[in-house]
C-alpha cells in the first residue's frame, strides 16, 4: 500500500516515514503542498497524510484539490498542530476522513493508518522502541555550547532525548575545546544525523560566541519554530525545558527564560558562596537592565526564530554575560516598556550545580567589571 506524506517539516517527514516504511508500506513525503498535488497525481497512493499550516499553500487546499478538482476518494488524514475548531470542521466538511492533533506518539498514527486502510496483515507493535516517540507540534532548534565536556558530557541522555522528541534539533557547539570532546560529539552524532548536528569552532571564543555561532547557524534552518540554548551539563532537566517550550508556543512572548528560584515543590540547589555571590550580581544586573529579572544568568533559554539574527548578528562584548547584552538588545530594540511584556521568566522545577563548572569563584568576581563594561557601551 502506498502513503503520501506532506508537511513542511523534515524532522516530522524523516520521522514519520522511517516508521511507516518499518511497517511495509511504500511512501513518498512532500515538504509543501504545490510538490504534494505533483505526488498525489504521479504516484496515485493509496492514502494521504497532510499538516494544516504550511506556507503557500496550505493543507485544507490540498484537501480541497483532491476532493473537488480531482474528485478522488483516496483517504485523507490530517495531521496538524492546529486546534482550532472551524478549521477541524472545514476539514471535515471537504472530505477528510481523520483528524489527528500534534503532539501524537508515532504508534498512534501507525494504528489510525492500519484502521483507515483497513490493514488486518501489519502489526503495530507497541514496543519500547516506539511507544514514546512524539511527534511535536513545532520544531525547535537547541544549541549545547561545549567546551572541554569530554568528562561531563551525558551523550546517553541527550541523545534518548533526541529519539523520543520528534521535532528536536540538537546542535552541539565545540567551542575550540583541547580535550577530546569533539570526538565525543561526532560519536553522540552517529546514526542520529537527522536529530544531532555538531557544529565545530577551531579555537576557544567563549560561551558567549560559541552559542551565537550556533544560534546564527541553526536560525539558517527554514524548518525550525523556535531556537534555544540549553547547558551542557544539563544542570536544567529537559523537563524543564521542554515546558519552557510549552510556554513560548501558547502565548505571546519573544524569550521564555528559565528561573533557579528557590520556592516549594522546587530542587534548586547551588553552592552557598555561589548563592551570595548570585544575589549580589543579580542587583547589580537588575539596576542596569532597568527590568525586574530575578535570574537573568539561567543556561536555559527558548526564543521565537524571528529575533534571532537581531539578537545575535552583533558579536557579544564579554564571553559569559552574554544573557544580560540579550535583553539589553531587546529592551533597545522594542523599548522598556514593551519589553517587559516580550520576555518571561519562568522558575525551573529542578536546577542543579554541576561539578566542574567552567565559571570559577574568580570568574565570579570578574564579573563585577564585565558588568560595568556592559553598562558603559549600550548606555552610551
Amino acid at each position: 500500500m502506498k502513503i503520501l506524506a506532506i508537511d513542511d517539516q523534515q524532522l516530522i517527514l524523516l520521522s514519520l516515514e522511517k516508521r511507516l516504511l518499518e511497517l511495509g508500506y511504500e511512501i513518498k513525503t512532500a515538504d509543501n503542498g504545490q510538490k504534494g498535488k505533483e505526488l498525489f497525481k504521479s504516484f496515485q497512493p493509496d492514502l494521504v497524510i497532510v499538516d494544516i499550516n504550511m506556507p503557500g499553500m496550505s493543507g485544507l487546499e490540498v484537501v480541497k484539490h483532491i476532493r473537488v478538482e480531482q474528485g478522488s476518494k483516496t483517504p485523507i488524514m490530517v495531521m496538524s498542530g492546529n486546534t482550532n475548531e472551524d478549521v477541524i470542521m472545514d476539514g471535515f466538511d471537504l472530505g477528510i476522513d481523520d483528524y489527528m492533533k500534534k503532539p501524537v506518539s508515532l504508534n498512534e498514527v501507525s494504528a489510525r493508518v492500519k484502521r483507515i486502510l483497513g490493514d488486518n496483515k501489519t502489526s503495530v507493535k507497541n514496543t519500547k522502541e516506539t511507544s514514546d516517540r512524539m511527534l511535536q507540534e513545532y520544531c525547535v532548534g537547541v544549541v549545547i555550547p561545549c567546551y572541554n565536556e569530554e568528562e561531563r558530557l551525558s551523550g546517553e541522555e541527550f541523545r534518548n532525548f533526541a529519539h523520543r522528541n520528534l521535532g528536536y534539533h540538537l546542535c552541539f557547539v565545540n567551542d575550540g575545546s583541547t580535550d577530546n570532546t569533539l570526538e565525543v560529539l561526532e560519536g553522540l552524532r552517529k546514526g542520529n544525523e537527522d536529530t544531532i548536528s555538531v557544529y565545530n569552532c577551531e579555537k576557544n571564543g567563549g560561551k558567549a560566541e560559541a552559542v551565537r555561532q550556533g544560534m546564527l547557524h541553526l536560525s539558517k534552518d527554514p524548518q525550525l519554530d523556535y531556537i534555544g540554548y540549553l547547558d551542557a551539563d544539563l544542570s536544567t532537566d529537559f523537563r524543564d525545558f521542554n515546558d519552557l517550550v510549552k510556554t513560548l508556543q501558547t502565548s505571546d512572548f519573544k524569550i521564555v527564560s528559565g528561573s533557579r528560584m528557590s520556592r516549594m515543590g522546587a530542587n534548586i540547589t547551588k553552592e552557598s558562596a555561589r548563592k551570595i555571590i548570585s544575589m549580589t550580581i543579580n542587583l547589580i544586573i537588575r539596576a542596569i537592565l532597568r527590568m525586574p529579572f530575578n535570574d537573568t544568568q539561567c543556561g536555559a533559554k527558548i526564543m521565537d526564530k524571528d529575533i534571532v539574527e537581531n539578537m545575535f548578528s552583533k558579536k557579544f562584548i564579554t564571553r559569559w554575560l552574554f544573557d544580560v547584552e540579550i535583553f539589553i538588545r531587546m529592551r533597545k530594540h522594542y523599548g522598556r516598556k514593551k519589553v517587559q511584556s516580550l520576555i518571561c521568566e519562568q522558575p525551573l522545577k529542578r536546577w542543579i550545580h554541576a561539578d566542574g563548572s567552567k565559571l570559577s569563584m574568580k570568574d565570579s568576581i570578574k564579573i563585577v567589571g564585565q558588568l560595568a563594561k556592559i553598562a558603559f557601551h549600550y548606555n552610551t
